[in-house]
């Protein structure tokens, strides 16, 4: 019983010798048949897995306002390739997984609203980012009086004085 159990390890460790010695000729003559010779790779270059540079994947509008506050409502979003366009987010309908629905938003040009809320196209092509400027101007000419205001509080004022 003992002598067949190592004939057999024998055997198989004469098989995988065989077939890593064929493999050791393969690659040997694979790499030959390269026009650049052998001797002209550093051994550094070759000890060192080659680093590619992964490309991240784009996000639709979906994906960019979850990490917003409240999904993004209120928020200027804008498709990366425009210039000093953009949609302040009014109302976001999502499907169930998340990453899909439909939105709404007020299109803003340079800075201005250019119409009423509207139905966003192309929320789901990968291209949205968030541009994080125009929601703290818009939030500070709300919040701040505008001078207009003021000159009719002070006229309210000498009026009643």
């Amino acid at each position: 019983m003992a002598t067949s159990l190592a004939n057999r390890a024998s055997s198989s460790n004469q098989t995988l010798n065989f077939l890593r010695y064929s493999f050791n000729l393969l690659r040997n003559f694979s790499t030959s048949s390269n026009s650049a010779p052998s001797s002209a790779q550093t051994p550094s270059a070759t000890t060192t897995p080659s680093k590619k540079s992964k490309r991240r994947k784009k996000k639709n509008l979906f994906e960019v306002a979850q990490f917003l506050p409240n999904w993004g409502l209120g928020y200027h979003l804008a498709k990366s390739h425009w210039t000093s366009v953009s949609y302040e987010i009014t109302k976001i309908n999502l499907y169930k997984d998340g990453r899909h629905g439909k939105a709404w938003g007020i299109a803003y040009k340079d800075g201005l609203p250019v119409a009423a809320a509207k139905k966003i196209s192309g929320v789901h092509k990968r291209c949205w980012k968030y541009l994080p400027g125009l929601k703290n101007l818009n939030q500070t000419l709300v919040d701040s009086p505008s001078l207009t205001t003021t000159e009719a509080a002070a006229q309210g004022e000498v009026q009643s004085a």
